[in-house]
C-alpha cells in the first residue's frame, strides 16, 4: 500500500506542481499585464505548456526593468525622503493668462507632474555646439556659488576638456560643483579617458548614474539616466537634446556630426530644474540638498513647468502628456525626433488628430545614427499615413532634435525621444512651455525643415521589396527594447 502511495505522489506530484505553477503565473499575468493581448498570450502559454510555460513568463514575461527601478527608488526613499520632496508645489507662481483652449491641457500637467505650471520665464532655444556650448561655459565661469551638471554623455574630446577645465576652475574659486554622468554614457568617451576619472583627477565632485560592474554583478543596459541638465547659482538652467561633445557643432566634418537645439531657461521654472537634479544626486549619492527658494522675479512670458518621468512612476508621465497635447489641439501638430516608436495611446491620437482636419506633421532624420530602429519606425508609419497623418525624412547630417509643437502656443522640449527607451526604460527631463512669441519660432524651424525634407507617402510605403518590409518587420518585434 505504501508503495502504492509512494507511486501516486511520483507520478502525480510533479503534474499537480506544474499545474499550481501554471495557475499561478497565469494569475501573475493576468493582475499584472498592462495590455490585453500580451495577458492573454502569456495566460495561455502559462496554462497549455507547463512547466516551460512559466519558466518563459518568468524570464521575458515580468519586467524586471519596473520593479529594479522601484526596489531602488524605495531604497533610496526609505533613507532620504521622496525624491520629489525638493519640489516646490506652492501654485502662487502661476500666471492666470493661460490660453483658453489649453486649460484642460494644463489640468492634465497638474495631475502629472510633480511640480506646478509657472510664469516669467524666459526660454531661448540654442543651435548645435556654437549656440548652446559658449552660454553654457560663460554661465559656469559666472558661478560664484553652485553648478550641477548632468549628462548622458561627456566625451573628452575639445569641447569635453574645455568643460573639465571650466569645472574645475570654478571649485579652485570655491565653487559647489557637482557632476553627475550616467554610468553606461560615460565609456561612450573611450578610447579617451573617460570624463568621470579626468574629472576626479582636476578636484570636481563627481557621481555615476548605476555604473555597470561585475561584483556584485550589475551589467544592465536599461535604467540610464538620459536628461541633460546644467544649473548655475539658480539664476540659468539648460536642457534639451544635447550631450558633451565636438559631434554637435556644425562644422565637425566628421561621419558622426550630429545637429541639435538645447534651451536656455532663466525664471521660476529653473528652481524646479534644479531640484529634479538634487533628487538624481540624492538618489545616488546618498547626500540630500535643499533647493535655491524659488524666484519671483520675471524674466520673460513664458509659463513653463518641469516634468520629469522614469521607470519607477506607475503612470508614464510623459507618454500620457504627449497624448493629452495632441488631444488638446487645434491647428496643428509638428514633430521633430531622431527615434519615433510611439506608443498605441499616441498613434490614436495623431490618427485622431489628422482626421479632425488637423496638420499633423512628422520630420525623422533620413539616415539615423541607429539604423535598426529607423526600420522599426518605419514598419509602424502606415498606420498614421492612412489615416493622413505627413512623415518627412530629413537629409543629412543626423538631427538629433526633440521638438514637440502644439498650434503656437505650446511645446515639450527636452531630452526624451519617442520610442520605448525613453519613454519607458530611462530617467528623462521635459520642460512644457505656453510662449506665443517662442512657440511659433519652433514651429517656423520645423516648417523650414519640411521644406527641404522628403515626404514619405503611402505609396513609397507600399513600394517597399519584401526583403526590406521583412527587415522592417523584424526589427519592430524588437521595438520595445530599442
Amino acid at each position: 500500500m505504501t508503495l502504492d502511495w509512494l507511486a501516486l505522489l511520483q507520478f502525480w506530484g510533479p503534474v499537480v506542481l506544474a499545474a499550481l505553477t501554471g495557475i499561478a503565473a497565469a494569475l501573475h499575468a493576468l493582475l499584472n499585464k498592462r495590455n490585453p493581448s500580451a495577458a492573454l498570450g502569456w495566460v495561455a502559454v502559462c496554462l497549455l505548456f507547463p512547466p516551460v510555460g512559466p519558466v518563459l513568463y518568468a524570464l521575458f514575461g515580468i519586467n524586471r526593468v519596473r520593479m529594479r527601478a522601484r526596489r531602488l527608488e524605495a531604497r533610496a526613499a526609505h533613507s532620504l525622503g521622496p525624491r520629489e520632496a525638493g519640489v516646490q508645489s506652492e501654485p502662487a507662481l502661476v500666471d492666470p493668462a493661460l490660453p483658453a483652449l489649453f486649460t484642460g491641457l494644463a489640468n492634465a500637467g497638474d495631475r502629472l507632474a510633480g511640480c506646478p505650471l509657472v510664469g516669467g520665464n524666459e526660454v531661448t532655444p540654442l543651435i548645435n555646439g556654437e549656440g548652446a556650448f559658449p552660454p553654457m561655459l560663460e554661465a559656469i565661469e559666472k558661478a560664484r556659488r553652485y553648478i550641477y551638471l548632468t549628462t548622458y554623455i561627456f566625451e573628452t574630446n575639445r569641447i569635453g576638456r574645455r568643460f573639465i577645465d571650466t569645472l574645475a576652475a570654478a571649485v579652485e574659486r570655491g565653487v559647489d560643483v557637482r557632476v553627475l554622468i550616467d554610468g553606461v554614457g560615460d565609456y561612450y568617451a573611450l578610447p579617451r579617458r573617460r570624463a568621470s576619472v579626468l574629472l576626479r583627477k582636476r578636484g570636481v565632485r563627481v557621481a555615476r548614474f548605476l555604473p555597470p560592474r561585475l561584483l556584485p554583478p550589475s551589467l544592465g543596459i536599461n535604467l540610464r539616466n538620459h536628461r541633460k541638465i546644467l544649473v548655475a547659482d539658480g539664476e540659468v538652467a539648460f536642457t534639451g537634446g544635447m550631450n558633451i561633445g565636438d559631434r554637435h557643432f556644425a562644422d565637425n566634418r566628421r561621419r558622426r556630426r550630429v545637429e541639435d537645439l538645447h534651451f536656455a531657461f532663466r525664471g521660476p521654472v529653473v528652481n524646479q530644474i534644479e531640484a529634479i537634479f538634487l533628487g538624481d544626486w540624492a538618489f545616488v549619492t546618498g547626500q540630500q540638498t535643499e533647493p535655491t527658494p524659488p524666484t519671483r522675479t520675471d524674466r520673460g512670458d513664458a509659463l513653463c513647468r518641469a516634468v520629469d518621468d522614469g521607470p519607477t512612476e506607475d503612470t508614464d508621465r510623459l507618454a500620457a502628456l504627449l497624448s493629452a497635447a495632441v488631444a488638446s489641439a487645434r491647428q496643428r501638430v509638428l514633430i521633430m525626433t531622431p527615434y519615433f516608436l510611439p506608443s498605441p495611446e499616441l498613434v490614436g491620437a495623431l490618427q485622431s488628430a489628422a482626421l479632425r482636419g488637423l496638420d499633423v506633421s512628422i520630420v525623422l532624420p533620413a539616415h539615423n545614427n541607429l539604423p535598426y530602429v529607423h526600420w522599426a519606425s518605419r514598419h509602424g508609419l502606415r498606420d498614421l499615413l492612412v489615416r493622413g497623418v505627413k512623415v518627412y525624412y530629413r537629409p543629412p547630417p543626423f538631427a538629433h532634435t526633440k521638438l514637440f509643437v502644439i498650434d503656437d502656443a505650446y511645446a515639450v522640449l527636452g531630452s526624451a525621444n519617442i520610442d520605448p527607451r525613453s519613454l519607458r526604460l530611462n530617467f528623462e527631463l521635459a520642460v512644457e512651455v505656453y510662449d506665443t512669441a517662442l512657440v511659433p519660432r519652433l514651429a517656423e524651424h520645423i516648417v523650414d525643415t519640411l521644406a527641404r525634407s522628403s515626404r514619405y507617402t503611402l505609396a513609397d510605403d507600399r513600394g517597399r521589396s519584401l526583403p526590406v518590409r521583412l527587415r522592417d518587420s523584424m526589427a519592430w518585434l524588437l521595438s520595445p527594447y530599442l
